[in-house]
């Protein structure tokens, strides 16, 4: 069965996006613990696009029926895993970006590459990491999975915590504050 389109976040209110997060049932890929068949042949490249044997895969239907399977295993390894069988994938970066933002009502809500939304809070925290290329910053997605924040999503974060009054720029979101520095 096919899955429903993503909703476009920018039509949303803050409260529909809440319902729509409480509303998505995800798989319960935390309880699957099949035997390791082998590898997927995929990969997902820093710009969060998929590959299959090198071609990336066209069909964000079949990518989002994916990425509902991913898990990140203890070893900081990641797998797509079924109740039957689970296989290896590789991850350049984070498996999704964040490419979409929306704030209002003191929260900060993200859509991802995969029309998945998410809110940033306690349990979806933002974290600023220093890299070569300046600073880069995830989002906390579930289960150890990340998503890596586009560059212009970045800078409208900052545009957002430069408007606080803290002491020190930050994104308030959920009753939860995430400095800018990296950690």
């Amino acid at each position: 069965m096919p899955m429903p389109p993503p909703p476009d976040l920018h039509v949303l209110t803050m409260d529909e996006v809440a319902a729509a997060i409480a509303a998505a049932i995800p798989a319960p890929v935390e309880r699957w613990h099949p035997a390791h068949c082998g590898d997927s042949e995929m990969r997902i490249a820093r710009d969060g696009t998929w590959y299959h044997q090198g071609a990336p895969i066209g069909r964000r239907g079949m990518v989002r029926k994916f990425a509902s399977i991913l898990r990140r295993e203890p070893d900081g390894g990641y797998v797509l895993v079924t109740p039957g069988e689970k296989l290896d994938i590789a991850v350049e970066d984070a498996p999704f970006v964040a490419t979409a933002m929306k704030a209002a009502n003191g929260r900060v809500a993200f859509q991802l590459n995969t029309g998945d939304l998410v809110i940033a809070g306690p349990e979806h925290a933002l974290r600023f990491a220093q890299a070569a290329d300046g600073p880069r910053p995830y989002l906390h997605v579930r289960g150890g999975l990340e998503a890596l924040v586009a560059r212009p999503v970045y800078y409208e974060l900052v545009a957002l915590a430069l408007e606080t009054d803290a002491d020190r720029p930050g994104i308030l979101s959920n009753g939860a504050f995430f400095p800018l520095e990296p950690a």
